[in-house]
């Protein structure tokens, strides 16, 4: 079972490690501050090249859907990674 978190308890966290899979425009018209900006496409074909499999990752994408199924590859892969539940418009409304 992929792991998930919510928006608040994500805002806990000293320094996460948060990645907007989202296109490289909607990243750039806004994001949840201190992401950094992988489109989901780059990750799963290559997540060598991005993941150290002893970092955790917080994953977006706009509503969540995505970056499940995202999490779910990566995790099959042996990834820390964590679903971020409604993703970056969940995120506007706990602003």
């Amino acid at each position: 079972m992929i792991p998930n978190i919510q928006i608040n308890e994500l805002l806990t966290y000293n320094n996460p490690v948060i990645i907007d899979i989202r296109s490289n425009q909607s990243y750039n018209n806004n994001h949840i501050d201190g992401s950094i900006n992988i489109p989901y496409e780059k990750l799963i074909i290559d997540p060598i090249k991005y993941l150290n499999r002893n970092t955790k990752y917080f994953i977006y994408c706009q509503k969540g859907i995505t970056s499940k199924k995202v999490c779910s590859i990566l995790y099959n892969q042996g990834y820390n990674v964590v679903n971020i539940n409604g993703g970056y418009e969940e995120w506007i409304m706990k602003k």
